[in-house]
């Protein structure tokens, strides 16, 4: 007759042992009763707690600090499992503990008896925890996968070098639309590339070795069409838009001109009619292709262009100091959107331009004498440092109304006080020392008056080779209005007889005086 706890099949002689080693083990207390268990069960529910805590607050609607995003979805899921893997690795060190001190009464390996209702509860609940630490898990995996694809983590977290995209971007038309959705895009490919980039990134900015300003264009972006085009219609005809620019002038008045200007964005494809207006280059029946000598594609010697009719007419510029075979070197790039649109979400406003903005915006009281001329005057001086800047600008408004108008000096204050305020504000989202990063260092090529723009190919100089030029007609693109209905010629404030044929970025070079 077999005892209770015998084991069916076993010899008499091995029983006895084995009734004791598990008498032993019972008597003895649980295994997770041990100093590194413990620990690892306080902080995997202090962290659990937490995590639970910050989700809660997320789900409100609470706003919550870029660094609390980081422990939430990324640091605290990982202290967690770390908790939670001391749990069994200090009931292994105590098994070997008590074997070690117990020689011969303890098994090599623990019992599941799940006939033991003890045993029984443990085991469901550990089964339980697993399923509701599984399902946790995946709902913080995809927490952390959304917050490192939000504009939070890019601009405010991990890329500190990145804090001028970061404050243009949130002045862009892009604004609500996140980092990733242009950088990394749609897809698991393209999101998994980003994230191995992204590692030396985090290295870069650990040890300081990011450059300053950080470059472009950025190599190896997704492409064009997988990014920008799943917004933007490219065959979408858009015909002509009315456009006004603001200008103040620099005289005592900070007198006011506005240019009304009939854009011919154009666009369209076969099945709508030929492309027309700016968007013949958008590559749906046109293709343009070139070869640029820098990095930013501001000197173009060369362009090919292939007509819908399959005719391929290549252009070069006169007087270029590169031969054939020099010119065949250098990389050829398809025209796309960001060949002009260059800075669509990070664009650094020149000083004169930022000020004619804030004046039309009634940050800036026209009626104070000089003001467009001493606001650019002051963001124009080098600063070391955005504190230093603020400081400069705030001395010079201020001692040249004190000094030159007394009078409007005390009857105005309120209003210098805001001009000073809002001349700080445009230096702050324009210019940052740190990163040496101003207007200069990233060229927008829409239009062509303080960069080269559309004057990098149409400047009446690219010729082929049966005398063709690229035309330099102002009118293919824009078209200058006296009234919304009638169209008016262009007279530049000042004469440029002498001037022959510079284009406007040769003067206009966003504020110098």
């Amino acid at each position: 007759m077999q005892t209770s706890g015998d084991e069916p099949g076993a010899p008499e002689s091995e029983r006895p042992a084995r009734q004791n080693g598990a008498a032993a083990e019972r008597q003895l207390p649980s295994l997770a009763r041990n100093r590194l268990s413990i620990a690892g069960l306080i902080i995997a529910v202090i962290i659990l707690a937490d995590m639970l805590s910050l989700a809660g607050m997320t789900m409100l609607g609470v706003q919550l600090n870029p660094y609390v995003g980081i422990f939430a979805y990324l640091i605290g899921p990982a202290i967690m499992i770390l908790g939670l893997l001391l749990i069994p690795a200090g009931m292994l060190f105590e098994r070997r503990r008590r074997r070690k001190f117990l020689p011969g009464e303890l098994p090599p390996f623990p019992r599941l008896d799940l006939n033991e209702p003890s045993v029984r509860r443990g085991f469901l609940g550990a089964i339980s925890f697993a399923l509701f630490f599984v399902a946790l898990s995946m709902v913080a995996s995809y927490q952390g996968y959304q917050f490192t694809d939000s504009a939070m983590f890019c601009g405010q977290t991990c890329h500190v070098p990145m804090k001028p995209e970061f404050e243009a971007y949130q002045d862009s038309p892009h604004a609500r639309v996140a980092c990733a959705g242009c950088h990394v895009g749609p897809g698991a490919t393209w999101f998994v590339r980003s994230k191995l980039s992204g590692a030396y990134q985090v290295y870069a900015v650990m040890f300081n070795k990011y450059p300053r300003p950080i470059e472009t264009p950025i190599q190896e972006l997704r492409p064009i069409r997988a990014a920008c085009e799943q917004c933007h219609w490219p065959q979408k005809f858009y015909g002509a838009q009315l456009k006004i620019f603001p200008h103040y002038g620099y005289d005592e008045k900070n007198t006011p001109m506005r240019i009304q200007m009939l854009i011919k964005t154009g666009g369209g494809s076969a099945e709508f009619g030929h492309a027309t207006g700016i968007h013949w280059h958008m590559n749906i029946a046109n293709e343009v292709w070139f070869a640029a000598t820098d990095k930013q594609s501001q000197v173009i010697p060369w362009v090919k262009v292939r007509t819908p009719d399959g005719r391929t007419t290549e252009y070069v510029a006169k007087g270029s100091s590169l031969n054939a075979k020099q010119i065949a070197a250098i990389p050829i790039q398809t025209m796309d959107c960001v060949t002009c649109h260059a800075r669509p979400s990070h664009k650094f406003l020149p000083p004169d331009q930022a000020v004619d903005a804030a004046f039309e915006g009634g940050q800036l009281d026209p009626t104070l004498p000089f003001l467009k001329r001493q606001a650019v005057k002051a963001l124009i001086k080098h600063y070391n440092s955005s504190e230093e800047a603020a400081e400069g600008i705030a001395t010079a408004l201020d001692t040249f109304y004190r000094n030159r108008y007394s009078q409007i000096y005390a009857a105005k204050w309120p209003q210098i006080r805001a001009a000073i305020a809002a001349a700080q504000q445009i230096y702050k989202k324009n210019m940052f020392p740190f990163m040496r990063v101003d207007w200069r260092t990233h060229p927008d090529n829409i239009g062509h008056l303080y960069y080269p723009g559309c004057f990098r190919c149409h400047d009446g100089q690219h010729v082929s080779a049966d005398g063709r030029v690229i035309p330099q007609q102002c009118e293919s693109c824009h078209t200058v209005l006296a009234t919304p209905t009638s169209v008016a010629e262009f007279k530049h404030p000042v004469d440029l007889n002498d001037v022959g044929g510079a284009t406007c970025s040769t003067c206009h070079t966003g504020g110098v005086l």
